[in-house]
């Protein structure tokens, strides 16, 4: 998640479990800190694009030595206020700000390596968006109403609020998947895989992601959608390409990374990687430069985003359920299957 929500959810957290033992700033302030702690691997650069990626949210994510940390972390912050009698507290208060940190980045697509050093599997459940102000704006006006001399009850309804939200994700994204799949069972395509995550800022409306042996379809729904078929588009996937980049160690993590949902492509006698969870039809945020696919040389990071102003326009409309052509849909020439069918089913 954003930085700004692991500051609230950090906040919050410390808050609740201190309570009125210390001055409620400092339960906040500390709180955002340990909220802020793991994201600071973000300023080291491994020297190689695919590594920078992988790599975040990787040891300093991780469960154990998250847990490794807490006490030493409560022990200066205790010793700093003169706490000393309170300081099992605060460690149990920033224990809890510091391992929440990880286990909110689960519930997005990105991938979160819990478990190191024991395994490096990245997790994601990809039910929330990186940013979702239903999330955030509860534990915000929670902590924020307890610094101005509210009663804990408020913070206490924040947290509430937005754990509450977590569950509301699930299940909506369980919905959309069974939508999903049902509209393409239908159609008779050859699915592998399928990933169900929320666009932009909400849980209301849904990309998916079907890889086939061939193709790759992209596809939205929306909860406030009529009984209408889901438009997909769809794409090559590049499967002819993968011999030319098996040797790549940068293809191999980002196939690895992807859980299988990544697309290949060749211009100019240079190959490209694309991670397909993040972004959106044409523009995604991971792609990746393999050179010639040797990996002799570093690889470099060629993501883009798709214009802010006419895709918020997008977002607007299609939440609200109604029909729009997305970005990817309105490129020339890509083929669609929904609203003007193929003339064969995908494989």
């Amino acid at each position: 998640m954003d930085s700004l929500t692991q500051i609230a959810l950090g906040s919050a957290v410390t808050v609740a479990v201190m309570g009125r033992r210390t001055a409620v700033w400092k339960s906040a302030l500390w709180g955002a800190v340990a909220g802020t702690l793991p994201d600071l691997d973000a300023f080291i650069d491994h020297g190689d694009a695919v590594l920078n990626m992988v790599l975040h949210r990787a040891e300093s994510h991780a469960l154990l030595f998250l847990t490794l940390g807490a006490p030493v972390l409560a022990w200066i912050v205790a010793r700093l206020h003169g706490e000393g009698a309170i300081w099992r507290r605060w460690w149990l208060a920033l224990w809890l700000a510091l391992v929440t940190h990880p286990l909110l980045d689960t519930m997005t697509v990105y991938g979160t390596q819990l478990l190191q050093p024991f395994s490096d599997h990245p997790f994601g459940v990809g039910s929330l968006f990186i940013i979702d102000p239903a999330y955030t704006l509860p534990l915000l006006a929670g902590v924020i109403a307890v610094l101005c001399g509210a009663r804990l009850r408020w913070n206490q309804a924040g947290l509430a609020l937005s754990t509450l939200y977590i569950g509301w994700s699930v299940l909506a994204q369980q919905h959309a998947t069974e939508v999903a799949r049902a509209d393409l069972q239908a159609r008779g395509v050859d699915v592998q895989q399928l990933l169900v995550t929320p666009a932009p800022l909400n849980t209301v409306l849904w990309r998916m992601v079907a890889m086939t042996p061939t193709h790759y379809l992209e596809g939205h729904y929306g909860l406030l959608d009529d009984d209408r078929q889901i438009t997909w588009t769809v794409h090559d996937r590049g499967a002819d390409l993968e011999s030319a980049v098996a040797g790549h160690a940068g293809a191999q993590r980002i196939r690895a990374f992807s859980h299988g949902f990544y697309s290949l492509s060749q211009a100019d006698g240079r190959y490209f990687i694309t991670d397909l969870r993040m972004g959106q039809e044409p523009s995604y945020v991971f792609r990746f430069d393999l050179a010639d696919g040797s990996g002799s040389t570093p690889t470099v990071g060629r993501g883009g985003r798709n214009d802010m102003d006419s895709g918020l326009k997008w977002l607007a409309a299609r939440v609200r359920g109604i029909e729009v052509p997305s970005p990817g849909a309105q490129a020339p020439g890509v083929k669609l299957l929904g609203a003007a069918d193929l003339s064969g089913p995908v494989r």
